[in-house]
């Protein structure tokens, strides 16, 4: 193992102080699912203190690349039990989530490298009163005849699934770590399935997403544990984890967009529209993620183990999948 070379400037500096010291934190992500069941989704293969990262993109490209000294490459995982979405006058309960990524950064500015697949996996959420919470009552008569129908209490059902419409950006450590300032923007969209929407009506798009900002709403407790490559807790060991717990994640900052693709060619993307209040301006939705729980884990002092750092750390995440 080839250790760091004994020059490096100002960036490897701050680098290595910022990292080793309280490396970062994400937001929990999104409300409802992109998955049909997180917890046998999310339930993780890797060893010990590795566990969190089990879809972590060590593999990427990029990630492969970071030597540690100028760019370090990270694992980063999030998650809430709970919390509410809300749009317009309509509030949905979210469930769990779990949001992982990869993080290239040089102790001040960070890029986020999204797994395969999706970032964001929950369990999907039933809409509280379904179809005719949504759109009902209503004096419009193609609406009225939607009610009807959907008093029938298999058409009322209706699944809300948030999935990813894009790539975080804007990660910012500091925010991360205190109280108030958004943490990074998580573009977003909505798919709300039902027999009488179809399963391609969404809020929001790649397009047109829907930017959400959570922040922390109180400061978060901070632990940090050492260990070994193979996940075991060692004091000293050149493995860290930064676990950031007990504060709950809003953002009353976001607007949404107009639906579309519900129904047959989208003839009632007006209806969802209509019922919702789409589009909905700033001010008038909100996120809350309770109890929000962070980890972020990778090598103590990255630049140690420059140029090397990413690759090891795949190696290192491959040996403790079991």
């Amino acid at each position: 193992m080839r250790r760091a070379r004994t020059s490096g400037g100002r960036r490897r500096r701050l680098l290595t102080g910022a990292l080793a010291t309280v490396t970062a934190v994400v937001t929990a992500g999104a409300v409802a699912s992109a998955a049909p069941a997180v917890a046998d989704e999310v339930e993780s293969t890797l060893a010990g203190n590795w566990a969190p990262f089990d879809r972590c993109p060590v593999d990427d490209p990029s990630m492969l690349a970071a030597d540690g000294a100028e760019l370090a490459a990270l694992c980063l995982a999030s998650s809430s039990a709970s919390g509410t979405m809300t749009i317009g006058e309509k509030t949905v309960p979210t469930s769990v989530t779990d949001l992982q990524l990869g993080l290239l950064g040089d102790g001040v500015s960070y890029t986020s490298v999204a797994p395969e697949g999706a970032g964001i996996l929950a369990e999907p959420v039933t809409v509280p009163g379904g179809l005719l919470n949504l759109m009902c009552p209503s004096d419009i008569p193609v609406l009225t005849s939607l009610c009807e129908k959907a008093a029938d209490s298999k058409l009322n059902r209706v699944v809300a699934t948030v999935e990813p419409a894009g790539v975080p950006t804007d990660f910012n450590l500091t925010a991360g770590l205190g109280v108030g300032q958004p943490i990074l923007t998580l573009p977003v969209k909505i798919r709300l399935d039902n027999p009488l929407l179809g399963n391609h009506c969404y809020i929001g798009s790649e397009e047109e997403p829907i930017l959400l900002r959570p922040r922390n709403a109180s400061q978060p407790s901070l632990t940090l544990t050492r260990y070994a490559p193979d996940g075991t807790t060692q004091a000293g060991g050149p493995m860290s984890n930064i676990e950031l717990s007990g504060a709950d994640q809003i953002d009353d900052s976001f607007t949404v967009p107009k639906a579309n693709g519900c129904g047959l060619f989208g003839i009632l993307d007006w209806a969802v529209n209509a019922q919702l209040g789409l589009p909905s301006p700033e001010g008038a939705n909100s996120l809350v993620l309770h109890d929000a729980v962070t980890t972020t884990g990778g090598f103590y002092n990255p630049a140690s183990f420059a140029p090397d750092q990413g690759r090891l750390l795949s190696e290192y995440w491959h040996a403790a999948n079991q």
